[in-house]
């Protein structure tokens, strides 16, 4: 699970921003919210509210970026890596950019930070608290000589041609865990790191990613139950009561590899796969309705975007009830009627047992019902006068802003929690 995440010159993120999973002292909605680690008690949901270009899905993109370079390593040295530091003033471009994240895996705590330029990683720290802190690696790249250098921690006993093999393989736009994987050393504390992000840190969901085809290809191979999504699907009041999967291979469409490669960022070893073989699966789809005891199946281009948006929620809200997982998701509420907004939501509190869900949302309701709600999974994202972000949540106001009686959406249409958009008038003077 993670236990806080911070971003420093990412994006339209200046200064460090931190998102934090810890909970406050408050025990409102203890049985539904905490997952429970040592004497840590860790939120399962953080919700980022905030106007648009406020940086809201950017604190995503830092995550996600972060998993991209440990899994998805750069081949060639010369290739930059795929982000923009803050551009808005002169300094911070040519400034590097840091990421630090602590998270939990196997019952032991880690704090993991790397900095980082277009054309390189610049440094880079592994640590574990077991219980007490010790280093796994440090990492400092000679950027002059293009060259990482990685130093082992005193308790972790491998020899020098060890260190000199990772250090070989770990390029100079590569982290170390990037460079492990390129590897055929046994490292159990890296190879643990590397399980984390792979299983448990799952990849943005944005608004168009195509869950369909995900959570279908999830049931095909039997990693989620037709049974539940179906179940979820019902529950949700969509009157289905199956869902028909058809397969069969046909030629790789022109352009198809390289959409692979450049939208979906698909895994380099799927990709040749597809490559080698000349041919990809075609999966149809469609849902069985029941009507007044009569069943009509629907292809699934046929269905509502709503029906299809949930379809591939339900496939993830059966792994987060399963599993012990995290989801980020862009602009939760999209294309979902706000009761079945609260109902996901609701459904993933009430059954998940370690899994988190970050998310970003316009949604006003959740201001709006502390029955629901945790004042500390509340996050705003508010735009400065430099427009750089600042994150902060609605546990940080003190109770001269917020107290137990207030009413949180009218507090926000007032400006006190700021994160507003700063509107114009309405009236457009245009030359005709």
């Amino acid at each position: 699970m993670i236990i806080k995440f911070s971003v420093q010159n990412f994006g339209s993120i200046k200064d460090k921003q931190t998102l934090s999973f810890e909970a406050d002292k408050s025990t409102h909605l203890d049985d539904t919210y905490i997952i429970k680690f040592g004497k840590q008690r860790i939120l399962k949901l953080a919700l980022i509210y905030g106007a648009n270009a406020s940086g809201k899905t950017t604190i995503l993109q830092a995550l996600d970026f972060l998993r991209d370079i440990v899994l998805e390593p750069e081949s060639k040295k010369t290739n930059e890596l795929d982000f923009s530091p803050f551009l808005f003033d002169t300094i911070s471009p040519k400034q590097n950019s840091i990421i630090t994240l602590e998270f939990v895996q196997n019952e032991i705590r880690y704090f993991y930070k790397v900095e980082f330029c277009k054309k390189a990683v610049v440094s880079e720290e592994l640590n574990f608290y077991n219980p007490n802190k010790a280093n796994i690696y440090k990492r400092k790249t000679n950027l002059s000589k293009q060259f990482a250098e990685i130093t082992l921690g005193s308790k972790i006993s491998k020899d020098k041609t060890f260190e000199k093999n990772l250090e070989a393989n770990t390029l100079w736009n590569n982290t170390v865990l990037g460079g492990f994987l390129k590897t055929n050393i046994d490292f159990k504390e890296l190879q643990e790191i590397i399980d984390w992000f792979r299983n448990f840190l799952k990849p943005l969901v944005y608004t168009r990613t195509e869950l369909e085809g995900f959570v279908t290809s999830r049931i095909s191979e039997s990693e989620i139950s037709k049974s539940d999504v179906v179940s979820i699907l019902k529950k949700a009041d969509f009157n289905i009561s199956d869902i028909v999967i058809e397969e069969q291979e046909e030629k790789i469409p022109d352009g198809f590899i390289e959409f692979l490669k450049k939208q979906v960022k698909a895994p380099n070893d799927k990709i040749k796969e597809l490559e080698e073989k000349g041919k990809v699966t075609a999966v149809n789809i469609e849902f069985e309705h029941t009507v007044k005891n009569t069943k009509y199946k629907l292809p699934l281009e046929l269905e509502s975007q709503g029906t299809r948006r949930y379809f591939g929620f339900a496939g993830l809200l059966a792994m987060l009830i399963k599993n012990q997982i995290t989801i980020p998701i862009d602009e939760l509420e999209a294309s979902l009627h706000p009761d079945l907004y609260l109902h996901f939501l609701l459904s993933f509190l009430l059954n998940s047992k370690g899994s988190q869900i970050i998310a970003t949302t316009h949604n006003r309701e959740i201001l709006d019902n502390k029955d629901i709600f945790r004042n500390d999974a509340i996050w705003f994202s508010d735009k400065q006068e430099n427009c750089s972000t600042e994150l902060y949540s609605l546990a940080d106001f003190d109770s001269s802003v917020v107290r137990n009686t207030t009413n949180i959406l009218n507090a926000y249409k007032s400006g006190k929690l700021n994160g507003t958009p700063n509107l114009g008038d309405t009236f457009i003077d245009i030359n005709l």
